[in-house]
């Protein structure tokens, strides 16, 4: 039986060999891949590297691939939003198990390590302000994995039940999905940084409950958000990106985990004081837990 080649309106190759969005070649991409929202932390992380090999840019996507303690790492932005992640997550699944000369999938596939370092606001009044949190599942509000057929463990279908229930009598117009952290990743990082459920939403303004001149349509929703409870699960905090790169990583056989700076707390209404210095402790936690 032959092998399937990818169409080139699928799969989109530059003339210099590069991934279309990415603009990556497959050598440019190490096992392990910080990925950030902001262009600018890449450049925050690759300086405490020991060796810099590759810097590419093109368009929101920056990426600095090189060395420290021995080990490779890529630090790469997505930019912001889960539509961005469907970009990147499938473009470094191609750049490593797809041939660019023969355009059809690899027989041996490799796996990447994907660890998000990114920053968050918190929906409980016990995760203060610059604390870190580390997301053990992520509930997506975006409606991204369900353009993909994925399946759900017994436990993370009866948990997104559990939740489509709870917020079902205010809005009526989603379809949550669900993912997990990879279970290895979770265990060398929960140790270091509180462990919690997060909420992967669409966007920044009234997908996450804010309000500054156009109406929203769920008028309660961080209250509704903070009140869910099923077991010993709840929601702990609201980003962009988390449940796309669980799910889609999980799709694609990698091993995702995401790591949360929490730069406000949506109860209290405060935000942090410093910012960048909490940032900056998740980067260097994160960096030594990785490369350890």
């Amino acid at each position: 039986m032959s092998e399937t080649v990818i169409p080139e309106s699928e799969f989109i190759v530059h003339p210099d060999g590069s991934i279309y969005h990415l603009h990556l070649k497959p050598e440019q991409v190490a096992d392990t891949v910080i990925t950030v929202g902001d262009p600018r932390r890449v450049r925050e992380i690759s300086r405490h590297f020991d060796v810099l090999q590759h810097e590419v840019e093109y368009r929101e996507f920056v990426t600095h691939t090189g060395f420290l303690n021995n080990k490779q790492l890529t630090v790469l932005s997505t930019g912001i939003g889960t539509e961005n992640i469907d970009i990147v997550l499938n473009e470094l699944d191609a750049l490593v198990n797809i041939d660019f000369a023969t355009r059809t999938v690899r027989k041996d596939l490799r796996q990447l390590d994907i660890i998000r370092l990114g920053t968050s606001g918190s929906v409980c009044e016990d995760i203060t302000n610059d604390e870190i949190i580390v997301s053990e599942a992520a509930i997506g509000l975006d409606g991204l994995l369900n353009f993909y057929e994925h399946e759900n463990s017994i436990q993370e279908t009866v948990y997104r039940e559990a939740f489509f229930n709870h917020i079902k009598p205010y809005f009526t117009q989603i379809e949550p999905y669900i993912a997990s952290a990879d279970e290895s990743l979770l265990q060398k990082f929960e140790p270091h940084f509180k462990k919690g459920t997060t909420l992967t939403s669409c966007g920044f303004y009234a997908p996450q409950g804010r309000m500054l001149r156009a109406k929203k349509t769920f008028p309660d929703f961080i209250g509704v958000i903070k009140s869910f409870r099923h077991k010993h699960f709840r929601i702990t905090n609201l980003e962009m990106e988390t449940a796309a790169i669980y799910g889609l990583g999980r799709l694609l056989g990698h091993r995702c985990l995401s790591v949360n700076a929490i730069l406000a707390n949506r109860i209290h209404h405060t935000f942090s004081n410093n910012p960048a210095k909490t940032v900056e402790r998740m980067i260097e936690q994160s960096l030594e837990i990785i490369t350890r």
